[in-house]
């Protein structure tokens, strides 16, 4: 078990706090009204509704509001495996693919269930000092279950020391 990512999900848990790190760091997630559903250090769970502000002329979830809930579900195990670390880390997104199945309606649940390579990667990077890329999954679902899009964002982690 990870104390600091322990730290990390008591601390963003809060929807106080993710409302705040959202409007502070990212502000159209925060318009778009991402959500943290669920966070642990092996998958992550964000939700966005269909509303005002993410809609598209198609009655749906417009498709750049389903990529900042998929990139949000492996960003914030990032974070989570990288808070309280002595040693910097950047990350960057150097790729993104995404399929889309479904028109997405309601509440969708993007949800990334690779915290244990992106937990790897980030440890290689400190380790080697070299750059290391990952690919991580993030698949949205309806509320029913359905599979309405997936995402493969390539993630870059590198050690700053």
């Amino acid at each position: 078990m990870n104390n600091t990512f322990d730290k990390f999900v008591q601390k963003i848990s809060s929807p106080i706090r993710f409302g705040f790190f959202l409007a502070t760091k990212l502000p159209a997630a925060f318009f778009v009204g991402l959500k943290l559903k669920e966070v642990n250090e092996d998958y992550c769970t964000i939700t966005v509704k269909h509303s005002w502000f993410s809609k598209n002329p198609f009655k749906s979830v417009y498709f750049a509001a389903e990529a900042m809930a998929a990139e949000m579900s492996i960003g914030l195990l990032a974070f989570g495996h990288l808070y309280n670390k002595p040693v910097k880390v950047s990350m960057l997104v150097i790729k993104m693919e995404a399929a889309y199945f479904k028109k997405g309606t309601g509440k969708l649940f993007f949800t990334c269930k690779d915290g244990n390579a992106v937990a790897q990667a980030i440890s290689k990077a400190i380790e080697t000092g070299e750059g290391q890329s990952i690919v991580c999954e993030s698949v949205g679902t309806n509320e029913e279950g359905v599979v309405v899009a997936s995402f493969n964002f390539t993630w870059s982690f590198k050690s700053k020391n």
